[in-house]
């Protein structure tokens, strides 16, 4: 397919792509925040009201990860082919981290006393390993999947970057979702992750062009680099912001929602910054998503699908966050 072919078709195919990897990696991030900062609980109670802020939650925000995957599968089938024959080691890491969790969140609900600790163990270790996975895999997206040992770096600090801003999200979810010790708990947790996501993100804000020219020549470029300038600022202003509102008393109460909300706006605009570093390509630097997508005939019917489907996932995501909106209540199963 050429950009005169049908062009605006594959356009709106990878926005939705790129938008539903974007809420997966947000709806996600939390619960899996959530589940690395497990550990740091004290008490069985205050864990299972952890588990419990997460539980209505977490299984379909996973719905999201299955939408960007499926219309990388139908709407770009050359790109899905490089894609997951290059990270095929990794995204078989990340689901085996998924299963681990979700076996691991139901199971020690249920388990004996003594049988608890080896799955929370469990859901632990899942998180952990979804989350590095997932930093794994997008570092090499970024790179086209480069090899050398400059883009082997790259992907592993990002490896270790994105589940320190998983750990950030997944506390200020906490000081949103909980009162008393444990939010005090995880004011603590989110001033503790804030510096090393800045630290990370003004790392592989750097590395990113010197690993990548073709990043570095849409940055750096005049006059697209003074356009761009909004991007970083508001990033750093919505970092400096969620740091002010950690150190007020006011999170404690009608603020408690604004770390959250700026942690959510620092992705946004991250997402927003690589969604800018990689158009046109949907494999950087080799198949632009004219050249990846499916026939034009095949595209039309999968938004036909796409038209029923989206809605239906949106409507629901956002009926289970208004129902289940307010502090966090002890979880239990009948």
């Amino acid at each position: 397919m050429t950009p005169t072919d049908g062009h605006w078709l594959p356009v709106v195919f990878v926005a939705l792509m790129g938008a539903a990897m974007l809420a997966y990696v947000i709806l996600d991030g939390f619960d899996l925040g959530v589940g690395l900062l497990l550990p740091r609980g004290q008490g069985e109670a205050e864990q299972d009201l952890m588990v419990a802020s997460i539980g209505p939650f977490w299984d379909a925000n996973e719905t999201w990860l299955v939408l960007g995957v499926g219309i990388l599968l139908i709407a770009f089938p050359k790109a899905h082919g490089i894609v997951l024959t290059a990270l095929y080691l990794p995204v078989a890491a990340m689901l085996i981290g998924l299963i681990l969790r979700g076996v691991a969140f139901d199971f020690r609900v249920k388990a004996q006393a003594s049988h608890k600790p080896a799955w929370n163990a469990a859901f632990v270790a899942g998180s952990g390993l979804a989350a590095a996975a997932q930093g794994w895999m997008l570092g090499r997206y970024i790179t086209g999947f480069a090899e050398g040992w400059a883009a082997t770096a790259f992907a592993a600090a990002i490896a270790v970057a994105l589940p320190a801003a998983y750990v950030l999200l997944g506390a200020t979810w906490l000081v949103m979702k909980t009162e008393g010790a444990l939010q005090e708990r995880a004011i603590a947790w989110a001033k503790q992750a804030w510096a090393p996501v800045v630290l990370g993100i003004g790392a592989i804000s750097v590395a990113t062009p010197l690993v990548s020219t073709t990043v570095r020549a849409r940055w750096f470029a005049m006059p697209e680099f003074i356009a761009l300038l909004p991007i970083p600022l508001m990033t750093l202003l919505a970092l400096a912001g969620l740091r002010a509102l950690l150190n007020s008393h006011r999170v404690r109460g009608k603020l408690c929602a604004g770390p959250f909300l700026l942690a959510v706006l620092v992705f946004l605009l991250s997402g927003l910054g690589l969604a800018y570093s990689l158009y046109p390509y949907v494999v950087m630097d080799r198949l632009t998503l004219w050249q990846a997508a499916s026939h034009p005939d095949s595209l039309k019917v999968i938004l036909v699908g796409c038209a029923i489907t989206v809605p239906a996932i949106v409507g629901y995501t956002v009926f289970a966050y208004r129902v289940f909106w307010g502090k966090a209540q002890p979880l239990s199963y009948g």
